[in-house]
C-alpha cells in the first residue's frame, strides 16, 4: 500500500540565502531561491530516505505485527498527530520571526534580532507544555475520532516517546529562522545532513537490529531531533555567527510580549489553516477507497515536490522584503515583492508544461497499478492549473511575513479553505460523486480565489505605513524621509522654541549677534547615526519588575496548568 504523507510538512522547510547587497548598502548574505531550494531539498531527502524532514516529526516506524495494512495507518496517525498538535503550532508561532528579525536585521538595530530570538525561545518553550498535554492523551483524542484501538495504541506509545523531542524541534525552528533572517544558509542544511544520518542510522539499529518496533523508531527519532539541534547551536557558536545580532541575555525579552503574539498567533493561523485543510484532505480521501487514497497520496508527494520552488522563492522574498522595510527604503521592497511574482510565474508555467508533457508517466514513478495511474492521470490536468495559483499564494505570503501582514493571510487561508475549498470539495466529492477530483476541484478555487485576493490586497498596501511599523518591530521611532516633518509629526506636545544667541565676529561688521529660534529635540532625528540608534532607549511602554511578575507569571501558570489538566485527565482515563 502506498505510503500516505503529509503534503505540507515541508511548508517549514527551512530558509537558507545567496549573496547580495542590502538595502543600506552592506554586502550581507541574502536570501535567494537557489539556496532556499537546497535546504527544501535536503529536508525533501530526510523525507524520502524513511520520514517526514526534522524537525517536522520523525520516520514512520515499520510495524510488521499489525499486518500488511495496519503500517500504514500507523505510520499516518503518527505524521498527522504529531504534526497537527504539536509541530504546526510551534512552526507557525516562529513564523513572526520573518517579520521581526528580518526587518531588525535590514534597520540599524540589528543587536534586536537577539532580543526577539531570547523572547521567542521564552514563548516557545511555554508553548510546549500544552502541546504535551494533548500528546498524553493522543489515545483518547484518536479514538474520539474512531481510529483503529490498536493503531491508536501505538501512537500513543510513540507520541509519548516523542515528547522531548518537542522543544528540540521548536528550538531548532527558531535558530534556522534566526540564520535565515541574516542570510546564513549552509548550517541549515549541514544540520539536516546529520539529521537525516542519525535517524537513518538509528533507525536500522533500533528497529532492524535490535527489533525494538514502535519504541525504536521513536527513540531514533527523538535523539536525531535533539542533536540536530545541537548541532546547530553548537555551529553557530563555534563559527561566532551570533556576534552581529547578539549582546547578551536581556531584560528587554520579558518586555513587548504584546506586540509578539499580535504577529504570532495570526501567522500561527496562516500556517495551521493551510497546514490542517490538507491533513483534513487526507483523511476525507480515506473515507472513499484505497483506490482514492493510493491517488491522492501520489498527488500529494508530487505537490510536495513541486512546492520546494516557489517555498525558497517565498523564503527570499520575505527576507528581502523584511530587510528592505527595516532599512525604510520602500522602493526596494516593492521591486523584490514585483520580482518574486515574475520569478514564480515564469517557474509555474515551465512546471505546468513539464507536468503536462510528462502526465502520463508521473503515476509509473510510483506504482504499478493500472487503476491508480488512470486515476492519477485524470486528477495532474487539474493539479497542473492549481500549482499555478497555489505558487501564486505562496509568493504573496512571503510578502505579508515580511511586512508583518499575517493577519490579513490568517483570514484569506481561512475563508478560502474552510468556507469556500473544503465545502466544495465535499460536496463534489460525496454529493456530486466525483472522488478525488471533486476535491481537487475545491482546492482549485480556493487558490484561485486566494491569489487573487493576496494581489488585490498586495497592490493597495501602504508600504509607507508598513515601512513606520518595521521601525518600531526594529527599535526604532518611526522616520521619514523629511526629518523635519517625521519630528513634528511624532513629537506629540513639542516643546518651546528657545533662542540661541551667538556673536559673529568679523572685519566689517564687529559684534554682530545672530539670533536662531529651534526646537533641540528636532535634532535628534537629523543627526541620528546608525550607531546611535542601536542604543536608543526601550520604549515608555516598558512594565514594571511587579507588573512583569504578574503578567509572565499568569503565563507560566496558564501553560502549567493546562499540562495538569493533560495529566489529570490522562490519569483518569487509564484508570477507567
Amino acid at each position: 500500500m502506498i505510503h500516505v504523507k503529509t503534503a505540507r510538512g515541508l511548508t517549514a522547510a527551512f530558509r537558507a540565502g545567496t549573496w547580495g547587497a542590502s538595502p543600506n548598502g552592506t554586502r550581507h548574505a541574502q536570501a535567494g531561491p537557489g539556496q532556499e531550494g537546497a535546504v527544501s531539498l535536503t529536508q525533501l531527502q530526510v523525507r524520502a530516505a524513511g520520514g517526514w524532514p526534522p524537525p517536522d516529526g520523525g520516520s514512520p516506524p515499520r510495524v510488521p505485527s499489525l499486518g500488511p495494512d495496519k503500517p500504514c495507518v500507523f505510520s499516518c496517525a503518527c505524521l498527522q498527530f504529531v504534526n497537527v498538535c504539536g509541530i504546526s503550532i510551534g512552526i507557525g508561532l516562529s513564523s513572526a520571526c520573518d517579520t521581526l528579525m528580518s526587518q531588525s536585521f535590514g534597520s540599524p538595530n540589528k543587536k534586536h534580532v537577539g532580543v526577539i530570538l531570547q523572547r521567542s525561545t521564552l514563548v516557545m518553550l511555554l508553548c510546549c507544555l500544552p502541546c504535551w498535554a494533548l500528546f498524553l492523551n493522543t489515545h483518547n483524542i484518536l479514538l474520539l475520532f474512531r481510529q483503529d484501538p490498536a493503531v491508536s495504541r501505538l501512537t500513543q506509545e510513540y507520541v509519548l516517546i516523542f515528547i522531548p523531542a518537542l522543544p528540540a524541534c521548536f528550538l531548532y525552528s527558531l535558530l534556522a529562522k534566526y540564520l535565515q533572517n541574516q542570510g546564513i544558509v549552509w548550517p541549515q542544511v549541514l544540520s539536516g545532513i546529520v539529521g537525516n544520518c542519525i535517524n537513518g542510522l538509528g533507525n536500522y539499529i533500533l528497529v532492524s537490529v535490535l527489533s525494538l518496533g514502535v519504541r525504536g523508531s521513536a527513540y531514533a527519532n527523538t535523539i536525531s531531533h535533539i542533536l540536530q539541534t545541537i548541532f546547530l547551536f553548537l555551529y553557530i557558536v563555534l563559527k561566532k555567527l551570533h556576534l552581529e545580532t547578539w549582546a547578551g541575555w536581556s531584560g528587554q525579552c520579558l518586555q513587548d510580549w504584546g506586540p509578539f503574539f499580535s504577529l504570532a498567533v495570526p501567522s500561527m493561523l496562516m500556517v495551521c489553516m493551510e497546514w490542517w485543510a490538507y491533513e483534513i484532505g487526507s483523511f476525507l480521501m480515506g473515507l472513499l477507497s484505497v483506490l482514492d487514497l493510493s491517488g491522492q497520496a501520489i498527488i500529494y508527494e508530487l505537490a510536495t515536490t513541486v512546492y520546494m520552488i516557489p517555498l525558497g522563492l517565498s523564503n527570499a522574498i520575505c527576507v528581502r522584503v523584511g530587510m528592505a522595510l527595516g532599512a525604510a527604503d520602500i522602493v526596494q521592497a516593492k521591486r523584490s515583492a514585483k520580482s518574486g511574482m515574475l520569478c514564480t510565474g515564469g517557474t509555474s508555467l515551465v512546471v505546468g508544461i513539464v507536468l503536462s508533457t510528462l502526465k502520463n508517466k508521473l503515476g509509473r514513478i510510483f506504482t504499478n497499478d493500472e487503476q491508480v495511474i488512470a486515476l492519477v492521470n485524470k486528477v495532474l490536468p487539474i493539479y497542473t492549473v492549481f500549482q499555478l495559483f497555489e505558487a501564486i499564494c505562496c509568493i504573496y505570503s512571503g510578502v505579508l511575513r515580511g511586512s508583518g501582514k499575517q493577519a490579513f493571510g490568517a483570514v484569506v487561508n481561512m475563508i478560502m479553505y474552510y468556507v469556500i475549498g473544503l465545502p466544495l470539495g465535499v460536496v463534489l466529492t460525496f454529493v456530486v460523486r466525483m472522488g478525488i477530483m471533486g476535491l481537487w476541484l475545491g482546492m482549485l478555487a480556493c487558490g484561485l480565489l486566494g491569489a487573487a485576493a493576496f494581489a488585490v490586497y498586495t497592490a493597495r498596501m501602504d508600504w509607507k505605513l508598513a515601512a513606520e511599523e518595521a521601525q518600531k518591530h526594529a527599535g526604532l521611532l518611526p522616520q521619514s524621509t523629511d526629518s523635519t516633518v517625521a519630528t513634528v509629526a511624532t513629537v506629540s506636545q513639542p516643546g518651546p522654541a528657545e533662542a540661541v544667541t551667538s556673536s559673529v565676529a568679523t572685519g566689517a561688521s564687529p559684534g554682530i549677534t545672530l539670533t536662531m529660534y529651534s526646537r533641540p529635540e528636532s535634532h535628534l532625528d537629523l543627526f541620528r547615526t546608525p550607531e546611535a540608534a542601536q542604543d536608543l532607549p526601550a520604549p515608555a511602554s516598558r512594565l514594571s519588575a511587579r507588573q512583569l511578575a504578574i503578567r509572565r507569571g499568569a503565563a507560566l501558570g496558564m501553560a502549567s496548568g493546562t499540562l495538569t489538566a493533560g495529566l489529570v485527565v490522562r490519569v483518569l482515563t487509564t484508570r477507567h
